[in-house]
């Protein structure tokens, strides 16, 4: 079969659906690879991958639409040039267009939701702006799902507040996954560092806990001078982006900002335990990659992040938008460090059983159709 499978977020075709591609790949399947604003380093590595890629123009997060809709018109044009016999979108864009897109071109798709984003998060700001964007969004995402065979979410809370919503009309079209998964051969655990370093990586949106994890931190320098407190991230230009001046001065008080990462391995390897206080999520990957490498977690107790802890096993779940409950664990852990060295060691087993790219990817292609036929084909009686 001919795949495309449509990004909003270029670069995430390699690093979140680069082991997906090539399972796709593998299983003889062609893919075509689409996102915006492709640089030649990301187009060899998506031709490595043995994906085709094309570059076709998004505005992940503006809301003009007049630029929506051009979006949506290339994937039509796009399709019936290129005749997939699949169409495989994340994140909203791509979902609501490409649906769409897809039924006028008469091509079968699949949406995956990989969480409920700006629209669905309270991010403790109530304004006309989110409300609106919800209110379009719910729309366009009726109808696009009313196009789609299948809907794969990757919790149980996107599914059933997507479905309250009003955004799924045909419940037998969800399916559920344990996230995207992760790469257990990149994600390696490491020798854990002696000194407290805790470490969160996440874009700088205030939904993602910037503000809390920073005004833990800095509470916590003051108390706790040897700990250090990083902070890896690209800024977003979104409506629910933390502005520059925000993070100088949270550097200013003791938060170290790294700046995005290619590659946070490095990051993850001189940490001693992870952080993310986001106020939702589809299910978090930097949590994935941070238990791969066999740090203990620090999440908030919402969808998505639940998932992915035991509280008090492989780390702690804390109420979101509390800065003091987020401070509070983040001193147990600093003072506790062999008990925090035991929760990597948890943090690693649960990634190996539950989230494992190879099955979650596999789990994928079954959901669409996409696995090699089984040797179910053998008559029963033929079998050794």
């Amino acid at each position: 079969m001919k795949v495309l499978v449509l990004a909003s977020f270029a670069p995430s075709l390699v690093l979140f659906r680069g082991p997906l591609i090539a399972a796709l790949v593998a299983a003889g399947h062609e893919v075509v690879a689409v996102g915006p604003a492709m640089d030649a380093p990301l187009l060899g590595e998506l031709r490595r991958l043995g994906a085709t890629p094309l570059d076709l123009p998004l505005s992940r997060t503006g809301m003009n639409p007049v630029h929506d809709l051009l979006y949506g018109w290339r994937l039509y044009r796009a399709m019936r040039r290129l005749r997939p016999d699949l169409v495989l979108s994340y994140t909203a864009k791509p979902n609501i267009w490409g649906a769409i897109a897809a039924s006028a071109a008469g091509v079968r798709s699949a949406a995956m939701v990989t969480g409920l984003g700006f629209a669905f998060t309270d991010a403790g700001e109530r304004n006309w702006k989110r409300a609106l964007v919800q209110k379009v969004q719910t729309w366009l995402y009726r109808r696009a799902t009313g196009r789609n065979a299948v809907v794969v979410f990757q919790n149980p809370d996107d599914r059933d507040d997507f479905i309250a919503a009003g955004c799924l009309a045909d419940l037998g079209k969800a399916r559920m996954v344990n996230g995207s998964g992760v790469d257990l051969d990149h994600f390696a655990p490491s020798p854990r560092p002696d000194a407290p370093h805790f470490l969160m990586i996440a874009r700088l949106l205030k939904s993602k806990g910037v503000r809390e994890y920073a005004e833990a931190a800095i509470r916590l320098k003051a108390r706790h001078p040897a700990a250090r407190f990083s902070l890896v991230g690209f800024f977003d230009e979104g409506p629910d982006g933390v502005a520059p001046a925000a993070v100088a001065e949270w550097q200013a008080r003791g938060l170290d900002h790294l700046g995005g990462l290619g590659d946070v391995r490095p990051a993850l390897a001189v940490a001693s335990a992870y952080v993310l206080p986001s106020y939702r999520e589809g299910t978090p990957r930097s949590v994935l990659e941070a238990m791969a490498s066999g740090r203990a977690i620090l999440t908030t107790d919402v969808p998505g992040c639940r998932e992915t802890v035991v509280d008090g096993v492989n780390g702690f779940l804390v109420p979101a938008r509390d800065a003091d409950a987020l401070a509070d664990r983040m001193a147990w852990m600093i003072e506790n460090p062999e008990a925090v060295a035991a929760m990597g060691e948890q943090s690693l087993r649960i990634a190996r059983e539950k989230y494992d790219v190879h099955k979650v990817n596999q789990t994928i292609m079954n959901h669409l159709g996409l696995t090699r036929a089984p040797d179910a084909a053998i008559e029963p009686g033929c079998r050794s």
